[in-house]
C-alpha cells in the first residue's frame, strides 16, 4: 500500500528568464520561434486561442508558471495564483480532461490581477462573456460550463505534460492565434540568436512571393541530379 500524497505540493520557482530574454520574444510570431527550433516546439493544435481569438487579442510571450492538476480538479491552479510574477503565463495542466472547465472568468480575472500575461490549459474554459471582459489572452480546448473541484492533489512549479510536450516553470511560452510554442529554458539564448536570421529569410521569401514567385524549391534541378524522378 502506498502512502497518500500531500494534497498540495509547491515548488518555488528557481529559474526565470531575464528581462532581456523575455523582451526578445515580444511580438515574435510563433512560426518564427518554431523555425528557430528546427520546426518544432508547438503544443497540440487542440489547445487553441479562446474563441478563435475573435474577441480577445490572444498574443502573449512570457515565462511559464506550471500548475499540475488532476483531471476535473483545479487546486494547483488556485495555488499558483500566489506565485504569479508580472508577465508570467500560467500553464495549467488538466490531464486533457474535457468533462468540465479547467478555468473560468473569476480565476482568470485573479490571474490578470496578479500580473499574468496569459494562461494555457489542455482543458476547456467557461463563462465566455466574462472571459472576454477580463481580456486575459487564453488558450484552451474549447468551452464547457461544467464545474471543476478543488480538492487536490496538485502541484505548483513542477514539470507538466501538456499538449504533447513537457513544460517546466521558467521555460518561455510564446503564443498567438496560430497556437502555443514552448522554448525550453536551456535553449532560450540559442533560439534568440536564430530569430534574426529566421526573420530575414522570411522577409526575403515574402518579397519573392510579392514579386510573383510560384515555387520555393527548384524541382527541375532535383530531377536533373536524381533527387526526384518523373514516371511515364
Amino acid at each position: 500500500m502506498i502512502e497518500e500524497p500531500p494534497i498540495l505540493t509547491i515548488r518555488p520557482p528557481k529559474r526565470r528568464p531575464s528581462a532581456a530574454q523575455i523582451a526578445a520574444f515580444q511580438g515574435v510570431p510563433t512560426g518564427f520561434v518554431c523555425d528557430a527550433m528546427e520546426g518544432r516546439g508547438a503544443l497540440s493544435p487542440a489547445i487553441a486561442p479562446l474563441g478563435g481569438g475573435r474577441d480577445i487579442d490572444c498574443r502573449a510571450a512570457g515565462p511559464a508558471l506550471t500548475a499540475l492538476n488532476r483531471p476535473s480538479d483545479i487546486l494547483a491552479t488556485l495555488a499558483a495564483l500566489d506565485h504569479v510574477q508580472p508577465g508570467d503565463i500560467v500553464v495549467a495542466a488538466f490531464g486533457g480532461f474535457q468533462g468540465c472547465a479547467a478555468l473560468g472568468d473569476l480565476v482568470t480575472g485573479m490571474m490578470k490581477n496578479a500580473g499574468a500575461a496569459g494562461v494555457v490549459t489542455d482543458g476547456p474554459m467557461r463563462d465566455y462573456a466574462g472571459l472576454v471582459q477580463v481580456g486575459l489572452p487564453a488558450w484552451c480546448t474549447g468551452l464547457n460550463p461544467n464545474s471543476p473541484f478543488a480538492t487536490g492533489p496538485g502541484e505548483v512549479g513542477g514539470p507538466v505534460e501538456i499538449g504533447g510536450r513537457t513544460v517546466e516553470t521558467g521555460d518561455m511560452i510564446v503564443a498567438d492565434r496560430d497556437g502555443v510554442v514552448v522554448v525550453p529554458f536551456a535553449r532560450i539564448d540559442a533560439v534568440i540568436a536564430r530569430l534574426a536570421e529566421v526573420g530575414r529569410l522570411e522577409a526575403e521569401t515574402e518579397a519573392r512571393v510579392a514579386a510573383g514567385a510560384r515555387q520555393l524549391v527548384d524541382i527541375g534541378a532535383m530531377i536533373a541530379d536524381g533527387r526526384a524522378v518523373v514516371l511515364d
